[in-house]
């Protein structure tokens, strides 16, 4: 009798063991089934990147040409002031319009049709240090000052500079408050070449 309950105790033992490691089996194979199941992750990884990403992208965008305009800018204001410096363009043939016409030119490439936000600055000082001392000013209205720009180079060996600056407008909504520094959700582009022009014929 002893045996037969030592073996009926055994049975139930294994048994109830056997009823345990099966209950955690089923739990870690669920477990296991819920962690390989992918129904519908795709499109909440999508949701949860896709707004980030698409900012990312439009933030590289804006101000990868942003900054090609400004270099399309200081590159023909070189240009031009090399032709001043050079005498190739005389003061006696330069006006405003003739100006903005040679820099609209330039960078009509990538900017609107006729260039509306250029404005441009060319005078003779009579020291390096004179034109140091002219500084960008934005009007109260948070354009441009212009007041005191003037189209009026100097003869040869004169000391001059040109500064030519250009309204560029802001596209992506969410970089205006970023990028923008002039009214109008635009940014200011400006490029500044000082030089002192050679012994040419005037």
């Amino acid at each position: 009798m002893e045996k037969v309950s030592i073996r009926t105790d055994l049975g139930q033992k294994m048994q109830n063991s056997h009823s345990k490691k099966g209950a955690r089996s089923s739990r870690w194979n669920l477990i296991r089934r819920f962690r390989r199941d992918r129904d519908g992750a795709a499109a909440i990884e999508f949701a949860a990147l896709a707004i980030p990403f698409a900012a990312l992208v439009f933030a590289i965008l804006e101000s990868s040409i942003s900054f090609a305009a400004q270099q399309v800018l200081a590159n023909a204001t070189d240009d031009i002031a090399r032709q001043l410096r050079t005498g190739q363009i005389r003061a006696a043939d330069v006006s405003e319009t003739k100006l903005k016409q040679l820099v609209c030119d330039r960078i009509d490439i990538i900017v609107a049709s006729d260039c509306p936000g250029l404005e441009v600055d060319l005078r003779e000082f009579a020291t390096f240090a004179d034109a140091a001392q002219v500084r960008i000013k934005i009007g109260s209205d948070g354009d441009i000052d212009t007041s005191d720009f003037d189209v009026d180079p100097g003869p040869s060996l004169s000391k001059n500079m040109l500064r030519v600056f250009y309204r560029w407008p802001v596209i992506t909504d969410f970089m205006r408050g970023a990028m923008s520094n002039l009214k109008d959700n635009k940014t200011l582009h400006f490029a500044t070449a000082t030089w002192q022009n050679e012994p040419f014929d005037d």
